[in-house]
């Protein structure tokens, strides 16, 4: 199983973890973007979030790999302040389809992605355990 990271006398972060320890099949999933099968995005910076997470966890399951199984995230967002004002919706979003598990993450702030309508674009690894 995977075992979250917090050196003593650190504060337990919020929505992410500092680290995880893993053992098992590690899963590499590409950088998902917030399109549907179709190649259509919705409309809004949280809408994308939420279609980016349901395309990693699709390829994820390919591997039978679930949520529970994400160890680290990096999101590329095209605009900090459009991120940041939908947090509340990120974080329910989140929370359906995640539940309660904070892999390593980092947030970076991009020029642009290669899909123009994209907003956010998140890389993902999981460990399955042996």
């Amino acid at each position: 199983m995977n075992r979250v990271l917090l050196p003593e006398g650190w504060p337990r972060p919020k929505g992410y973890s500092n680290g995880i320890e893993a053992t098992g099949r590690t899963v590499f999933v590409a950088g998902q973007i917030g399109w549907n099968t179709a190649g259509a995005f919705p409309d809004g910076f949280a809408a994308q979030f939420r279609q980016t997470i349901d395309n990693t966890l699709a390829v994820l399951a390919e591997a039978g790999a679930g949520p529970e199984h994400i160890v680290r995230m990096t999101w590329y967002v095209v605009d900090k302040r459009e991120y940041l004002a939908a947090l509340r919706d990120i974080g329910a979003a989140w929370r359906e389809r995640i539940g309660p598990h904070y892999p390593a993450m980092a947030v970076v702030e991009v020029k642009g992605l290669i899909e123009d309508a994209a907003r956010v674009e998140i890389e993902t690894t999981a460990v399955i355990p042996a």
